[in-house]
Formats: C-alpha cells, sequence, structure tokens
C-alpha cells in the first residue's frame, strides 16, 4: 500500500461542506466516488485537514488516502481530476510516509476571508465575498486584527455548537487586513481553529471597524468566554480555507 498527499481546491458554492453527509453534495463523497471508481469499485476513505462547512471554499486543502495501484505519484492528478467535477480541482498529488496523516501533522493553517465594501452588490461575485455596504475604518480594523494575535482562549469566538472537547487555547501567528480597491482581504494563520471562530471573529473585527466596538473592548470578550457577548458568525460564501503547513511536507 502507498499512501498519497493530494492538495485540492474547490468552490463551495455548490457543496454542503467537506465531510460527508447522507443524501448531500460533498466535496469527500465527489473524490471518494472518483477514487472507488480507479479502484475498480473498492471504497477508498480519504482523511482530511478538517472539514469546511456549507458555501465555504478552499484554495489549499489537504487530505491523504492509501492505495494499492501502482500509479507513479506524477500521474495521479490528472488520473483523478479526469473523474471529478469541474469544480475540485487537484493541484498537487505526491506519495509521504507511512506515518504523515493530513490533519494530525498540520502545523498551521492559513484562512483568509474577503469582503466586497462599496454602494453596490455584485452579483458576480456573490458567492465569493460578503457584501458590506457601511463604511469601515481600515485603521480600526487592522487595529482589531492585531488584539487577536497571540495566544489566547477564545471560547467567545467559537460556536456554542463547538463538539471539541477540552482546551480552547489557540494561537493565532498573524491576523491581519488589507484593501485593495473595493476588497477587503483578512489574514489569520494559526495552529489550530475552533468552529466558526474565523466568522465570529471576522464578525467582531467589522463591528469594529464600524465604530460600534473598540480595539481595547476584545481582551474583555476574551475574558468572558462567553459566545452571546459577541454578534453574528458571517456567512460562509468569503470564507477559503487558503493553505496547510506540514513540517516535513511544506
Amino acid at each position: 500500500m502507498e499512501k498519497l498527499k493530494c492538495i485540492v481546491s474547490y468552490d463551495g458554492s455548490q457543496f454542503s461542506g467537506f465531510q460527508i453527509q447522507p443524501h448531500k453534495r460533498t466535496v469527500q463523497a465527489e473524490v471518494e466516488e472518483a477514487l472507488k471508481r480507479m479502484h475498480k469499485g473498492q471504497a477508498i476513505r480519504i482523511h482530511s485537514s478538517g472539514r469546511t462547512d456549507k458555501g465555504v471554499h478552499a484554495r489549499g486543502q489537504v487530505f491523504h488516502y492509501e492505495t494499492s495501484l501502482h500509479i507513479p505519484a506524477a500521474r495521479w492528478e490528472k488520473a483523478l481530476q479526469a473523474l471529478l467535477p469541474n469544480d475540485i480541482e487537484i493541484i498537487e498529488v505526491t506519495s509521504v510516509s507511512a506515518s504523515f496523516h493530513a490533519r494530525f501533522d498540520a502545523v498551521e493553517k492559513e484562512y483568509r476571508y474577503y469582503i466586497l465594501n462599496r454602494d453596490k452588490r455584485d452579483v458576480f461575485t456573490r458567492n465569493y465575498m460578503y457584501f458590506e455596504r457601511d463604511k469601515l475604518n481600515m485603521e480600526k480594523l487592522v487595529a482589531a486584527c492585531k488584539q487577536f494575535e497571540g495566544t489566547h482562549d477564545f471560547t467567545t469566538f467559537s460556536s456554542a455548537r463547538a463538539s471539541v472537547k477540552g482546551s480552547r487555547v489557540r494561537t493565532l501567528h498573524e491576523v491581519n487586513a488589507t484593501k485593495t480597491d473595493d476588497v477587503i482581504e483578512i489574514i489569520f494563520r494559526g495552529d489550530g481553529f475552533l468552529y466558526h471562530m474565523v466568522r465570529i471573529i471576522t464578525g467582531v473585527i467589522l463591528d469594529v471597524a464600524k465604530g460600534k466596538l473598540m480595539p481595547s473592548d476584545i481582551e474583555s470578550l476574551f475574558k468572558a468566554k462567553n459566545r452571546e457577548k459577541v454578534g453574528m458568525t458571517m456567512p460562509p460564501e468569503g470564507l477559503y480555507l487558503w493553505h496547510v503547513t506540514y513540517k516535513e511536507n511544506d
């Protein structure tokens, strides 16, 4: 048996998330069906770096799987892509050690959230950016980002429905934002993320940019450890899993 690591991008707008679900279209289901066809009916399970929700996109999701087929790694990309729909793109396939695990060996993940900030919607980006009509103060927005860098207990900024057990302490190495024309890009790099964490943090950052909160208010929100202290979970369409870093392979 050979273990392969696959980097994949996908347009999440027509998927009910990455993880397989009964009677729903998911990225995992599409990939596993393609692998099953390649293996002449044998079920092949893939293991991802993590889940993405309905409507969330990926530029650099990673998964691994084991195969008994003797195909050079360089040919796997085209062979697998030929059986996949056009909203999934195989970026790279490489052979890895038997001990590699796409989830447990990840040392850092990067997410990006995109916001279209102008008076009128763009109907052609409605599935790929969050639309915000209100004027945003970029200086305050960046200042809010910086409050989330470092090691914190992110209980306030994770979904009450999160299934994680144990500590909700995570380290964010970078939270930063830039604006190009009408598009704001917020970058999150960290050692791990809780359920809905990026989308909840983004909502708080926007509240600061609108003047509803001060950057200094964020410290008290960390201390509260209460999801009800902050506002909405931002919609999924602006969120992208951008890159997953591994100590050995990347």
